[in-house]
């Protein structure tokens, strides 16, 4: 019989320090030293509901926050590449799904109705086929996608070489000038994190949801030089910026903005084409990922889509549900009649 699991409202737990630290969980997304200060910026009025479920076998840990009475959801927002449930102390992968429909079992005596995104493809069906056999009524639908590029072992200037010709042709016209200088930082560094942010705020972007959050993550990043800061310069004024991360073979692009003042500089693309050569030739990185949007600049860059998916689960007999269940029924009944429509 499944266990109804341990919740922590914090992550200063020693049990959370373990299975959530940096040396237990590789990706950025799956640690503590993320999911506490996104928390701690993004969700301050949803407490926290940090299952821990202990097997045998292993671990499961989900980190998720109270939407409200009766509702949890995945601690995850437009900052988080992806949402995954987190496995510890887990020597055999085969343990996956016992672990997931065991906690899915859990949270029945918690939530009547919970929703995790973004999930890639194969957290979306392990986590489809655990709740459906727990007795969740279940709900997947694409809500985003990933534009990536796989290496292959290339070296930069392969890759370079296949890129768009209008592309190639900016890099090489606006680079042959030298009015750009170019830095790439690999720790954190006080004045260059206020050239980014200044200029993050004369640029085409919305207002930052919490700046405050990404100086804490370049900082614990720049701590185990998996900051990569690239900085780009017109007579010493910063007028291009972007924040990535990389280890363990990945590099991840967060944030990136220009000022518009010297758009015709094209310092952003100068910029990005520096960092694509220092992660592929110098990193040695496996993969970019350019994270969560449609934006039609990635495809310039990045050679593969990857969907996201947001799946909700809800506890069938529990009558605040039924609404809820009755439209998704609807939906997907005159989802066909629709397209059919559209097509006309």
């Amino acid at each position: 019989m499944a266990s109804k699991g341990e919740y922590h409202d914090n992550f200063q737990d020693a049990s959370v320090r373990a299975a959530l630290s940096r040396p237990a969980q590789t990706r950025l997304f799956d640690r503590a030293d993320w999911l506490a200060p996104l928390h701690a910026a993004a969700f301050e009025d949803q407490p926290l509901q940090l299952l821990q479920l202990r097997q045998p076998m292993g671990e499961i840990w989900l980190p998720l926050v109270q939407e409200n009475a009766g509702k949890l959801k995945a601690l995850a927002n437009w900052y988080s590449f992806r949402w995954s449930p987190l496995f510890y102390a887990l020597e055999d992968p085969a343990f996956r799904l016992p672990l997931l429909r065991d906690a899915a079992v859990a949270l029945r005596s918690r939530a009547r109705a919970v929703t995790f995104s973004p999930l890639a493809e194969s957290d979306a069906q392990q986590m489809r086929t655990a709740f459906t056999a727990a007795g969740w009524q279940v709900d997947v639908e694409q809500c985003d996608e990933n534009h990536i590029l796989h290496v292959n072992g290339r070296s930069f200037e392969e890759y370079w070489v296949q890129r768009p010709g209008k592309l190639r042709s900016t890099v090489k016209r606006k680079g042959k000038s030298g009015a750009v200088t170019l830095r790439i930082l690999d720790h954190f560094d006080e004045a260059a994190w206020a050239d980014y942010q200044t200029v993050y705020a004369r640029s085409w972007k919305p207002e930052e949801g919490s700046p405050d959050f990404l100086k804490t993550i370049a900082r614990i990043e720049g701590a185990h030089g998996a900051l990569r800061l690239g900085l780009a310069y017109i007579d010493g004024t910063c007028v291009a910026a972007q924040f990535w991360t990389c280890e363990h073979g990945e590099a991840l692009i967060h944030k990136l903005a220009y000022d518009e003042r010297h758009a015709k500089a094209s310092a952003g693309t100068l910029l990005t084409h520096a960092l694509f050569r220092h992660v592929i030739d110098e990193d040695k990185v496996d993969l970019v990922d350019y994270g969560t949007g449609s934006d039609a600049y990635k495809r310039d860059w990045m050679e593969a889509v990857r969907p996201r998916f947001r799946l909700t689960a809800m506890r069938p007999f529990h009558p605040a549900n039924w609404p809820e269940m009755i439209r998704s029924s609807l939906g997907r009944a005159l989802a066909p009649l629709v397209r059919r429509a559209d097509n006309v």
